[in-house]
């Protein structure tokens, strides 16, 4: 039996898949070793994906999705902040950005967080300080599968790939291994659309070699399998993007408009 504790239940990260948008190759280097080291602290599974030009930034954010963007303000094609205005007034993404860049004066840090900048480093930048502000975004994998990991009312428990919605009667879940990662990737990014690419990558599944019909049949499952539609949420095929979990009512309002 399913016993619940308060005290171990913490939100969990098994990736943490990171865009770097950087054209100064050393400065890049230097990001990329520096955020290696959030393995060494107990991160596992942190990737990084570097980028040199904004425009080729924004083209991959139209089919993939990252866990955070490490944005520097001046750079080819497309500039950090233009892009930075692309994912919130344009795409309303709310995926995790810090600003980097050379710009320090008050009236710059102020014009990107009232963009939507989540954070906002100036360089050169302190290597220990932006791992820990990296930090403020990602729960340390420490002892994942003894942990309960609650996402409204939805309670993952890691060790046993069960899932637990509150309600009365209580409603318990039980998926496998892979099932459940499909669906707390999904979960985890309730209302925003999910690659295909990022989905493959949580269920460690080669995104080159797997056919869309597999992973089709997975989402197929964990929708079956979670009854989402009978508990109010609807999980949608994004044509050319991905899938998107989120609220029934919510699901219905964007394709009404």
């Amino acid at each position: 039996m399913l016993q619940f504790d308060k005290n171990l239940e913490r939100n969990l990260g098994e990736m943490m898949r990171i865009a770097l948008l950087e054209d100064e190759l050393p400065q890049m280097q230097l990001l990329v070793a520096t955020l290696e080291t959030l393995t060494v602290a107990g991160y596992e599974n942190t990737s990084c994906e570097q980028f040199t030009d904004g425009e080729m930034l924004r083209t991959t954010l139209r089919t993939d999705s990252f866990d955070l963007l490490i944005l520097d303000w001046n750079v080819p094609g497309l500039d950090g902040l233009e892009l930075l205005r692309w994912l919130r007034d344009y795409r309303r993404l709310t995926v995790p950005v810090i600003m980097l860049s050379a710009r320090g004066a008050e009236r710059d840090v102020a014009e990107a967080l009232s963009a939507g900048a989540n954070d906002y480093v100036i360089k050169p930048f302190r290597p220990i300080e932006l791992v820990a502000r990296v930090k403020r975004f990602r729960t340390p994998q420490e002892t994942a599968k003894g942990w309960v990991e609650t996402i409204g009312e939805w309670k993952f428990f890691h060790e046993s790939a069960t899932v637990i919605r509150a309600g009365l009667p209580p409603q318990l879940f039980t998926l496998s291994e892979r099932e459940f990662s499909l669906a707390i990737a999904l979960f985890r990014n309730l209302g925003r659309v999910v690659s295909r690419f990022y989905l493959l990558e949580a269920t460690n599944q080669d995104a080159r070699s797997s056919s869309t019909r597999i992973l089709d049949n997975q989402i197929f499952k964990v929708r079956r399998k979670l009854l989402l539609e009978t508990n109010g949420l609807q999980l949608q095929t994004i044509y050319g993007q991905g899938y998107r979990l989120a609220p029934s009512h919510a699901a219905e309002r964007d394709l009404d408009s």
